[in-house]
C-alpha cells in the first residue's frame, strides 16, 4: 500500500459499517485519505470509526439513508461543513431480497433499486460539483457479477446493477474532461453479510464453493487494495471499465 498514497484526499464511502464497504474505507484511511463514514446504522459507524482511529487514520461517521433525497443533500452539507469537498466517492451501500419476480410486493422492488442504484445517482450528483471544481475526482461505483450475468431470484437485484454499470459508463465519459474517472467494481461471491443465507447453509454453501473456480469465497481485503488503488494517481488512465473480481465465476 506504500505506493499507492492517498494522504490529503477526502473519500465518501457509503454503506461503510459493514462488509465490503467497512473495508475499503478501512483500506483508504490506511492509504492516508480521511474518510466519510456512511451508512445508517449509528452503532455500527461508531464502531467502524473507531477501529480507524485505533490505527492511526482518519474519519468521521455521517448517518444517513442514500435512497433519500433529502437526506443526500443534508450529508452533502455536513460533510462539507465538517470535513470539507470529498475528491472520492465510493457508492458502495446495497441491498438485496431474494426471491421469484412474480412474488415481489412492488415496494420491495422499489426498494433495492432505491438503494442501489438511485442511491448512486443522489450520492454522484452532489459530490461531483466539488470534483469538477478541483479538476480532479475518484468514483467507484460496487457494481455486481449480477451486472454481468445473474441467477434465479436476483431479479431486482441485477436490474439495479446492470443500471449501475450503465451509469458508471455514461458518467466517466460525461466527466472525463475534468480529470474525475469513473470505474466500477465487480465483486463476485464475497462472504460478507448480504450472503449469509448462502454461508450458513453447508449444502447449499458446498454447491456454490465447487462452482467457483478458485475454490474459495474471496476476502474482502481483496477490494479494498483494488480500491485504493483505482483511486490513486497510478490509476489516472482507467475510467469507464468494470473490474470482476470473482475468482474466474464469471468465465465459465
Amino acid at each position: 500500500m506504500t505506493e499507492f498514497r492517498l494522504d490529503g484526499k477526502l473519500a465518501v464511502v457509503t454503506g461503510a459499517s459493514r462488509g465490503l464497504g467497512k473495508q475499503m474505507a478501512e483500506a483508504l484511511a490506511e492509504a492516508g485519505a480521511s474518510v466519510a463514514l456512511v451508512a445508517r446504522e449509528r452503532a455500527r459507524l461508531d464502531s467502524v470509526n473507531a477501529e480507524i482511529a485505533a490505527r492511526g487514520g482518519k474519519s468521521r461517521a455521517f448517518v444517513a439513508d442514500v435512497a433519500d433525497e433529502t437526506a443526500v443533500a443534508r450529508l452533502a452539507r455536513q460533510i462539507l461543513e465538517q470535513s470539507g469537498v470529498p475528491e472520492i466517492l465510493i457508492n458502495n451501500a446495497g441491498i438485496n431480497i431474494r426471491k421469484p419476480l412474480h412474488e415481489f410486493e412492488f415496494e420491495e422492488w422499489r426498494r433495492v433499486l432505491s438503494t442501489n442504484l438511485d442511491g448512486s445517482f443522489l450520492c454522484a450528483r452532489a459530490f461531483i460539483p466539488g470534483m469538477i471544481e478541483k479538476r480532479f475526482g475518484r468514483i467507484l461505483n460496487i457494481t455486481s457479477t449480477m451486472a454481468h450475468v445473474s441467477l434465479a431470484g436476483r431479479a431486482a437485484y441485477s436490474a439495479s446493477k446492470f443500471g449501475l454499470l450503465g451509469m458508471t459508463k455514461a458518467l466517466a465519459l460525461e466527466l472525463a474532461p475534468h480529470g474525475i474517472t469513473v470505474n466500477g467494481i465487480s465483486p463476485g461471491p464475497f462472504a460478507t453479510e448480504m450472503n449469509i443465507p448462502l454461508t450458513q447453509n453447508p449444502k447449499l454453501n458446498a454447491e456454490f464453493v465447487s462452482k467457483i473456480p478458485v475454490g474459495r469465497w474471496g476476502k474482502v481485503e481483496e477490494i479494498g487494495a483494488l480500491a485504493v488503488f483505482l483511486c490513486s494517481d497510478h490509476a489516472a488512465f482507467i475510467t469507464g471499465t468494470d473490474i470482476v473480481v470473482d475468482g474466474g465465476w464469471t468465465a465459465q
